[in-house]
């Protein structure tokens, strides 16, 4: 668990952004991007808004979107707040005994008629309409779309100089990590997977490649120890634990 607004205003002021910037790249209202770092969620319109907003606006600031939908969902969301209200059934008003109810039954008698001839005309020119191809379909069903396959995060991850240390996990931080060892010096390793958990000590020995292309590793100047996720979309820190 970590705290959103925080980490969202701690990401935006360490790349020396400011509201009206965002606003202006995101198209998301300035008192909704102060909202979401104060976490006065009820201030936007609903959770849908809450949501979508979230996650652009971590996108934005380099961090993990989905990640922080999550975290809103986890913490907030308890169920379903609004309920569809049970749709009564039209009841046609006919008025009981006398010249009223007599009328009543008439024009409901008529519109029966009227839909019976509809349906018998509309039958017998579709039979008509289709002799000498009995047995074919009117309609065929239209071609199965096949089914695609979801993107994945193929990572070549190798040491230079001294070498870094890393532990990665597939799915989530707290999953059972898949690989854990040194990097030596032009010792790779390669991983798979939607989205992968990096922990990275000395990041600057460290070289990534996502899906055949070079990527820097974020934040590798500024510390000694990181935390990654590595999606099919690219790589990002992580963010802190609160």
């Amino acid at each position: 668990m970590f705290e959103i607004g925080n980490s969202l205003r701690e990401a935006r002021l360490r790349q020396g952004l400011d509201f009206p910037e965002i606003e202006q790249a995101t198209k998301i209202r300035g008192k909704y991007l102060r909202a979401l770092e104060e976490e006065q969620f009820e201030v936007l319109p609903a959770q849908t808004y809450v949501k979508g907003f979230l996650r652009s606006y971590a996108d934005y600031l380099g961090l993990d979107g989905q990640l922080y939908v999550d975290e809103f969902n986890s913490r907030y969301v308890r169920g379903e707040f609004e309920e569809e209200e049970e749709e009564q059934p039209f009841r046609p008003r006919v008025a009981g005994g006398g010249r009223g109810g007599f009328q009543g039954k008439a024009v409901l008698l008529t519109v029966a008629v009227i839909a019976g001839l509809t349906v018998f005309f509309f039958a017998a020119w579709m039979w008509g309409g289709n002799s000498g191809q009995e047995g074919l379909p009117l309609n065929p069903p239209p071609p199965a779309k096949p089914k695609q396959a979801k993107p994945t995060a193929r990572l070549v991850a190798s040491g230079v100089a001294g070498g870094s240390y890393i532990v990665v996990r597939r799915g989530s931080r707290t999953s059972k990590p898949i690989y854990s060892g040194t990097l030596e010096n032009g010792k790779k390793q390669r991983f798979e997977g939607r989205r992968l958990w990096i922990y990275v000590y000395a990041p600057a020995n460290l070289r990534l490649r996502l899906n055949g292309r070079a990527r820097a590793v974020p934040g590798a100047g500024t510390g000694a120890r990181r935390w990654l996720v590595v999606r099919p979309s690219g790589v990002s820190l992580a963010p802190s634990i609160g």
